[in-house]
C-alpha cells in the first residue's frame, strides 16, 4: 500500500509529505489515534466530521497504509481505528506542526498559554500542551 505513493514521482519530499497527511482532517484524525485505537464512532465525535468524509478520509490513509482497520466479526460489527508502524513514523512531524500551531494559536488566545482549558470542535475538554506531555 505505502509502496504505491512512493512510486508517485513528487517534485520535493515536502510535496510527498503533504500529499500523503495534506487536507483539512487527516491530520485531525491522526492526532486523535496518536494515543491509541479508537472506533469509528469515537473518531467521528473526536474529529466532529461527517461519517462520509470520515469515511473517506480513513480509506485514504489505510491505502496509504498509515491508518490500520480492524474489523471484529461481532453482532453489531466493531470496526476499531490506529496508527500503522509506518503511520507512527509521522509523530515528529505532527508533534512539530502540533508546537508551531500551539506557540502561534496562542497569540491570539492567551488562556491556552496560560494552560487553561479549552474545548476543541468536538467538544473535547483538554489543557494546551505539547503531544509528548
Amino acid at each position: 500500500m505505502e509502496e504505491d505513493k512512493v512510486k508517485k514521482q513528487y517534485t520535493c519530499a515536502v510535496s510527498a509529505t503533504v500529499d500523503l497527511v495534506g487536507g483539512k482532517w487527516k491530520t485531525s484524525i491522526l492526532l486523535y489515534l496518536k494515543d491509541g485505537t479508537l472506533r469509528f464512532g469515537q473518531l467521528q465525535r473526536a474529529v466532529a466530521v461527517s461519517q462520509k468524509v470520515l469515511t473517506q478520509q480513513l480509506k485514504e490513509l489505510e491505502q496509504d497504509g498509515i491508518v490500520r482497520r480492524q474489523v471484529y466479526a461481532e453482532v453489531p460489527p466493531r470496526v476499531e481505528y490506529s496508527l500503522s508502524p509506518y503511520g507512527q513514523t509521522l509523530q515528529p512531524v505532527l508533534e512539530a506542526l502540533y508546537s508551531w500551531g500551539l506557540r502561534h494559536y496562542t497569540r491570539a488566545h492567551p488562556a491556552c498559554a496560560a494552560g487553561h482549558p479549552v474545548n476543541d470542535e468536538a467538544g473535547l475538554q483538554g489543557v494546551a500542551a505539547p503531544l509528548g506531555e
